[in-house]
């Protein structure tokens, strides 16, 4: 094949070529052979995935990447004396115990650096934990259009034509005329949009015109950040975590039926005792758990105790991947992915703010929640088994949506690990003429 036939027909790729990549890296063609298919160089095949390849970043407990992490108890490599440090270098976030390490050796796998520089047929990509690149068509077609839209972004005329615009517009603006008016008459004789006119006067770019010029603009109040929103430093776990990596995660690693979505439900406002709920996305069903109090130590404890009366291969199975909102009672990210062996357990991401629909499962089912413990009113006087006789009562109830059934009927027969689960929390189907959801439940106990 000579390089005539790589002659394109249009200079950009499509979505429809990207397809072609990704089917083709599926099958594990050479890029000639995509290439052949798009009509496009193989250079430009490798240009594209490697440019526009997703990148899944590393679940190292600590973010440490070293070989013998497990294993490793060494301390005081930073050079301390013995009486000032007894944590483990392992675990220290503000020492790189690799830079002194003799025994430092990375874990880091380098398939990716070479052809086809992605994992999407690699037969370990569903249990690896180290970084990962994946080539998915639609999400690199999203990546290049915002690229070229940021490109375009910023003043892009020169400043005799901004000078133009400000001789046309300020007199106008100084007599009391709307912006959207003068647009209307002198849109044949502006190079820019309505919407461009406003964002050059809000950077100041036309000189003369500030926002005080244009009456309904200064009547707007900026947006106030909220304290303790998800933009601020504290919510550094979000990283790697978020609504946006837990999509690409359910394409390439799991699946969206692994997933067990998280959320606590409150009595009176952030005080005294709190449920945590856990709903399974395959079967509906609900855990609860009684709370002492809504912090991150509180959760912790019950992956604890999940963990241990499970077993870690158990636990890993059943709770494969948590989607959880951006509480801070949910912020402990490594202690809740890893146990105190910093053995990992499971994998946590996190909905985007003001967005409860990404969960929708676990919002639903807190209906049934306040059937019987009322918004508003306190939890101290109910205990752990109150919770339990209310967890049984609702995956008892027979739904629609569910085609008649109730959550504990769509419990595979052969689901062993489920079974187990159900005999540690003491979980069992009441009859359906005995389901009971008024807060008369929990009164006559």
């Amino acid at each position: 094949m000579n390089e005539l036939e790589f002659i394109p027909d249009n200079k950009h790729l499509t979505l429809t070529d990207r397809v072609a990549i990704e089917v083709g890296l599926a099958r594990k063609e050479s890029f000639q052979k995509i290439a052949e298919k798009i009509h496009k160089h193989p250079h430009t095949v490798s240009r594209e995935i490697q440019t526009n390849r997703t990148h899944l970043p590393a679940a190292y407990p600590y973010g440490n990447d070293c070989k013998y992490f497990a294993s490793c108890n060494r301390k005081q490599l930073c050079g301390t004396d013995e009486d000032g440090c007894t944590l483990q270098c392992k675990k220290c976030r503000g020492f790189n115990c690799h830079a002194v390490c003799n025994q430092y050796e990375s874990s880091e796998c380098h398939e990716c650096e070479t052809p086809p520089y992605v994992c999407n047929t690699c037969s370990y990509r569903t249990k690896c934990k180290k970084n990962r690149f994946y080539y998915n068509a639609r999400y690199a077609d999203a990546s290049v259009i915002r690229r070229r839209s940021e490109s375009r972004q910023g003043v892009r005329l020169s400043r005799e034509q901004l000078r133009e615009i400000t001789r046309l517009i300020k007199p106008l603006i100084k007599k009391g005329q709307p912006l959207s008016h003068i647009y209307a008459e002198h849109e044949n004789e502006l190079p820019v949009s309505l919407r461009t006119l406003y964002n050059y006067i809000d950077q100041g770019k036309l000189r003369g015109i500030a926002n005080i010029d244009l009456r309904r603009k200064v009547g707007y109040k900026a947006r106030k950040k909220r304290p303790g929103s998800i933009t601020d430093a504290n919510c550094y776990y979000r990283e790697g975590r978020t609504y946006a990596d837990y999509e690409e995660a359910i394409i390439h690693r799991f699946c969206e039926k692994d997933t067990v979505e998280m959320d606590t439900v409150i009595g009176t406002r952030e005080k005294g005792k709190c449920l945590l709920t856990m709903v399974f996305v395959k079967n509906s069903v609900m855990l609860l758990f009684l709370l002492p109090n809504k912090k991150a130590e509180s959760v912790i404890r019950v992956f604890d105790y999940l963990e241990a009366g499970l077993g870690g291969d158990k636990f890993n199975r059943i709770f494969r991947l948590f989607l959880t909102d951006n509480g801070s009672e949910f912020k402990k990210l490594d202690r809740l992915e890893a146990n105190e062996e910093c053995e990992y357990r499971t994998t946590v991401y996190y909905c985007d703010p003001m967005a409860s629909w990404q969960k929708a499962h676990i919002e639903k089912n807190h209906e049934y929640i306040r059937y019987v413990l009322p918004k508003g009113k306190s939890m101290d006087h109910i205990e752990q088994e109150d919770v339990t006789r209310l967890m049984n009562h609702i995956n008892s109830t027979k739904r629609k949506r569910l085609g008649g059934k109730a959550p504990y009927e769509l419990i595979e027969e052969d689901d062993e690990d489920m079974k187990a689960l159900m005999d540690l929390l003491k979980m069992h189907l009441i009859p359906a003429d005995e389901v009971h959801l008024t807060p008369e439940l929990i009164r006559n106990k």
